[in-house]
């Protein structure tokens, strides 16, 4: 069972990096769109609404030099404090959503960063203060609404719809192999080999436990690692 504690952030290229220093603390804001309304005979009520768009804000240092450090807590280091600042700032600009995860917990969210704020404090100069602000991503389409026309009689071939990677499934394999989903324990390298998946872990960073055709274990890998035969 894995005990550590790692709070991961994923980008929309699938790179993955580890927050080097564990937040003291980490808040997490749920709220409907509740209303109040005036009933006559009855005075004010509540009026229940939809739940909004969750909200994650993560308080927390960087140091200058990770490795030099000996509080930091994550399994795998980048170089620099600059370096995950670097990662964040690209994953803001690109306006597309990122994935948190927080191991040993049920939180993993796909959210936008609404905000992020660093500087130093206290006039020390070995690391970063930091305040990294998220917000529930959804996804949707905008739809036109236009005068409906007359669709002319013409058939239309319909492509065949993509094959679903689930258990059970026979896959393609190429990437590195885990000891457990969320990246512990990196092993041999898969290439072009034929799988099968024999375990989903959904929302972890390495999905996919995968054996040999016969059984034979082999370990968990990323979504982007398999594709169907």
């Amino acid at each position: 069972m894995n005990t550590h504690l790692g709070f991961y952030l994923t980008n929309d290229s699938n790179e993955t990096i580890e927050l080097p220093v564990n937040p003291a603390e980490i808040m997490v804001k749920r709220e409907s769109d509740d209303k109040s309304e005036t009933v006559i005979k009855l005075g004010e009520v509540n009026l229940l609404g939809e739940d909004k768009l969750q909200e994650i804000s993560i308080e927390g240092s960087l140091p200058l030099e990770p490795k030099t450090e000996h509080y930091v807590s994550a399994a795998s280091l980048l170089d620099s404090a600059q370096d995950y600042i670097d990662w964040i700032e690209s994953a803001r600009k690109l306006k597309k959503p990122i994935r948190l995860v927080i191991s040993t917990t049920k939180i993993s969210l796909k959210s936008t960063i609404s905000s992020f704020e660093y500087g130093m404090k206290n006039g020390y100069d070995g690391e970063y203060s930091y305040t990294l602000s998220l917000k529930e991503f959804k996804p949707f389409e905008a739809k036109k609404i236009g005068v409906k026309q007359q669709p002319e009689k013409t058939v239309e071939a319909r492509p065949s719809p993509p094959k679903k990677v689930g258990m059970g499934s026979t896959v393609i394999v190429n990437g590195l192999l885990h000891r457990d989903s969320q990246g512990n324990g990196p092993g041999l390298t898969e290439q072009n080999a034929t799988r099968k998946i024999s375990l989903v872990a959904p929302g972890a960073l390495y999905p996919y436990h995968v054996t040999t055709l016969d059984g034979g274990l082999r370990g968990w890998v990323k979504e982007s690692d398999v594709r169907s035969t």
